[in-house]
């Protein structure tokens, strides 16, 4: 009996597949060592093999269609509740071949490199943050308080490490805050680095410059969203190119009555976090300098609260980035809609 479907559960070292018929049924079941992955899908024919997204998956499927197969990966999330009873690997396999739903465009070699420069960025702000706050917590129980902002933590730091810093510190603390101001002074400098290197992607990224024009998104939205949408066309429009980022609201609708509650928080966290911040920006400016910015915000602005405010910029600006990517061109301030200008 021909395997027509596959479904793949992923890991580092054990495979399962679970390969059923064009009938439904099931023809194959087993594990695979790594060193068995290839040498199995080689000996098959052409089949449509399904697997839960994760850090592996694209690597994989990059190289089970060179073999001819087709792959398509799908959200875990969405994969949980065809799992009939149990947890384990053999049954996430068997699950996956149920999946009728939309799925995860497989990403290049290239833009996974491109993301791991934004994941290493997080990482590295993080450690910075730890190390001003222990900096802060060492001086502050001494009674040295450090001005609050990054800049003044970094301008004591330079002070500790230059010896231009007046402290009148026990030798001991002394040693452990010029060590602290010292990895702080060096987390900085490879933010940095990492920082000029996204700039200069962006410059080279067709899609990433375009995405630039957006007011509120800079060289590390940019390069953010061109990395992480390979088929912008997935989406049929911006609002659900929102929804999939999740800063649409939650909806309990029923007995034909609406309710709206807070965003849904769906989607990549990251990409979401970008753009609210890029939309805080504007809020900003659009209390400082009124007429920078889009006169609509400065509206909502009058009717809503700042957080809030910033969480409906954001949402439009999802919609613009994905009117950028699927139709080509760049942002046109004052720009109308087609069907707007009908």
């Amino acid at each position: 009996m021909e395997i027509s479907t596959i479904g793949l559960d992923l890991a580092k070292n054990v495979f399962q597949v679970h390969g059923i018929s064009a009938t439904g049924e099931v023809v194959i079941r087993k594990a695979l060592r790594r060193s068995q992955m290839l040498p199995f899908f080689e000996k098959l024919p052409p089949c449509l093999v399904g697997a839960e997204a994760c850090g592996t998956s694209h690597h994989w499927a990059r190289e089970l269609t060179k073999l001819g197969h087709e792959v398509r990966l799908m959200p875990a999330a969405y994969v949980k509740p065809y799992v009939k009873r149990g947890k384990n690997d053999a049954a996430d396999a068997e699950a996956i071949t149920r999946q009728t739903m939309r799925f995860v465009p497989i990403k290049s070699r290239e833009q996974q490199a491109a993301l791991s420069l934004h994941r290493v960025r997080q990482l590295l702000i993080k450690q910075r943050t730890q190390l001003v706050n222990m900096m802060r917590s060492v001086l502050a129980e001494l009674g040295i308080a450090i001005p609050v902002g990054i800049v003044k933590a970094l301008q004591m730091a330079r002070e500790i490490v230059d010896g231009e810093a007046q402290l009148d510190l026990p030798a001991e603390a002394a040693n452990v805050v010029e060590t602290l101001a010292g990895q702080l002074l060096q987390l900085h400098a490879q933010l940095r680095r990492l920082d000029l290197r996204l700039a200069a992607l962006q410059r080279s990224d067709e899609r990433a410059r375009r995405l630039a024009t957006i007011p509120g998104i800079g060289p590390i939205g940019a390069t953010a969203l061109a990395a992480s949408v390979t088929d912008p066309s997935q989406f049929s429009s911006g609002r659900q190119f929102a929804a999939w980022l999740g800063l649409t609201p939650r909806q309990s609708s029923s007995g034909g009555k609406e309710r709206l509650g807070r965003i849904t928080k769906m989607g990549d966290r990251y990409l979401r976090q970008l753009l609210v911040i890029g939309a805080t920006a504007l809020v900003r400016y659009a209390k400082e300098k009124p007429g920078t910015v889009d006169p609509r915000f400065v509206a909502l602005l009058a009717r809503k609260p700042a957080r809030v405010a910033s969480v409906a910029i954001a949402n439009k600006m999802a919609r613009i980035a994905w009117a950028v990517m699927a139709r080509g061109g760049v942002f046109e301030r004052g720009h109308a809609p087609m069907l707007a200008a009908a």
